[in-house]
């Protein structure tokens, strides 16, 4: 059987991520810190379907201090999802998103080049593009916050290890990841939850701002392809979205509708670094590995509302 280590395992896309690997029969070893980002109650949560499953460890470590090569030894993928996420706080803790995404990143890559890691995976983000995102992966990186600054710190830092000793490699910039398990500090798991409790959404900016919304099963669809097909992954950078591209706007009056209930907005002016414009081209990573989203925006935000209902009267 195939090993895979996955950091960030009980993250948002992390946890969904782990639940694929193990249903495609991997070994999976998880990593995650439980950095009090938010809640760990929340977290813990979501790996409510992995912890009874012998084919699946957790390892509680923090990769900024681990022995890490102990962890990866005997593993032949590698999935690096954990970061310190969110734009705003970027600004106020750069040394907290600096340690994470970036001196995280440099232990992990030396022990998986001295476990011998045959593929590495690097999530990245949109954000490496700066306030318009819309072309392919060749267009101007320009990152406008902290937390884009560091997250092509680490995509650079992840090219300078596979030109200088080999290591194998794929990058993937994920567009606006949303659904069951989102981030409580996440725009759409705040807009349900004003929703359903009555009280005030903060939006940020006029609501015109446009997302390309990747639906997390098509997310982890994007990763499972890369590590099921190394070969033709190994040395890429690949855009993963949704191929839907709404504004906050329609999705607030998209929940509106299903919910019955009238949002209370309370603006905001644009948060610094906060993005105009997403929509990720997806044709690299279609033409090489055949890969389709296939949830709409609109039922994609279904599953998301079922499920955070569930959450709260769980």
């Amino acid at each position: 059987m195939k090993t895979c280590v996955v950091t960030g395992a009980a993250g948002f896309i992390g946890s969904h991520l782990c639940e694929a690997l193990l249903a495609d029969g991997w070994v999976v070893r998880g990593i995650d810190a439980f950095i009090p980002y938010y809640p760990e109650s929340w977290k813990r949560r979501n790996l409510d379907a992995l912890t009874d499953r012998p084919e699946f460890v957790l390892y509680t470590e923090d990769l900024r201090e681990a022995e890490l090569t102990p962890l990866l030894d005997g593993a032949e993928t590698l999935i690096h999802l954990a970061a310190m996420p969110g734009l705003r706080k970027s600004w106020s803790e750069f040394d907290l998103y600096a340690s994470c995404n970036l001196n995280a990143t440099q232990r992990l890559l030396e022990a998986a080049r001295a476990a011998g890691i045959r593929h590495v995976i690097h999530g990245s983000t949109s954000s490496v593009y700066g306030r318009e995102a819309a072309g392919p992966e060749s267009a101007p990186l320009r990152p406008i916050s902290p937390y884009g600054v560091t997250k092509l710190a680490a995509e650079n830092l992840c090219r300078a290890y596979e030109e200088i000793y080999g290591l194998p490699l794929t990058v993937l910039r994920f567009f606006s990841v949303y659904g069951p398990r989102q981030r409580p500090d996440m725009a759409y798991t705040i807009l349900i939850d004003s929703l359903l409790r009555g009280i005030p959404f903060p939006r940020y900016g006029d609501g015109s701002q446009t997302r390309g919304n990747t639906f997390v099963a098509d997310c982890v669809k994007a990763i499972m392809l890369c590590a099921q097909h190394r070969d033709q992954a190994l040395g890429r950078t690949w855009n993963v979205g949704g191929g839907e591209v709404v504004s906050l706007n329609d999705v607030i009056a998209m929940l509106e509708s299903m919910t019955g209930l009238q949002a209370v907005i309370d603006p905001h002016p644009t948060a610094p670094g906060d993005q105009r414009h997403t929509a990720a081209d997806i044709g690299g990573i279609q033409q090489a590995l055949g890969f389709e989203p296939t949830t709409r925006v609109q039922d994609g935000l279904a599953a998301q509302l079922d499920w955070y209902r569930n959450l709260v009267q769980a």
